[in-house]
């Protein structure tokens, strides 16, 4: 008998879905952002993750996120946590957890600067 995923968290965190719309501006396809749906997600950092650059160790600031399934959520959006405002861009694909269009899992890595 087949095992069905459960969910282990309470999705409680609220996060709103930033959407990319591609504009031209003098040849240059640039991506711009708008504000899309809100969705509630277990959100879980765990610390971030160690990386060594060119003999540099650094913390990067990332996260596991599940919540329910919604095909809307793709690889080129950004995630907002409205709790302070904070961004993350999606790595890779969102994984459809066995297929069951139930429940989606990703990882986020959080965007800093001005650039």
């Amino acid at each position: 008998m087949r095992k069905v995923y459960k969910r282990k968290d309470n999705y409680s965190t609220p996060l709103r879905i930033l959407i990319p719309t591609y504009k031209k501006y003098n040849g240059v396809t640039n991506k711009v952002y708008k504000e899309g749906f809100i969705i509630f997600a277990s959100f879980k950092s765990f610390g971030g993750t160690d990386k060594v650059v060119n003999g540099i160790y650094s913390i990067e600031d990332t996260a596991y996120i599940e919540t329910w399934y919604t095909p809307d959520l793709k690889s080129d959006c950004q995630v907002e946590r409205l709790s302070d405002g904070v961004k993350f861009e999606i790595l890779g694909e969102p994984e459809n957890v066995e297929e069951n269009f139930k429940i989606l899992k990703f990882k986020v890595r959080r965007i800093k600067g001005n650039g």
